[in-house]
């Protein structure tokens, strides 16, 4: 997967969990919390959906390094670079 590829996954689930957000303008290095309303069960939400469609177990030691959506990229390149 591109990186823009994974940054289109994110958003998409991110949409699913949260339908009324405006996703048009997220900042890729700004916390996702900051931008859209989500609460931390919206954020676990979130982790459940990456291993649900693709399979990826995310410690939860790991969790803050997808805060952002240029984090998920980096955390995320090695999981799916195969896909």
């Amino acid at each position: 997967m591109t990186d823009q590829q994974i940054k289109d996954m994110i958003l998409e689930i991110v949409a699913d969990i949260a339908p009324d957000a405006d996703l048009s303008n997220i900042n890729p290095d700004v916390r996702l919390r900051e931008q859209i309303e989500l609460d931390s069960m919206d954020f676990l939400d979130i982790i459940m959906e990456l291993r649900k469609r693709y399979k990826i177990d995310v410690p939860e030691e790991d969790y803050m390094k997808l805060s952002t959506l240029n984090g998920c990229v980096e955390y995320l390149r090695p999981h799916l670079k195969d896909r």
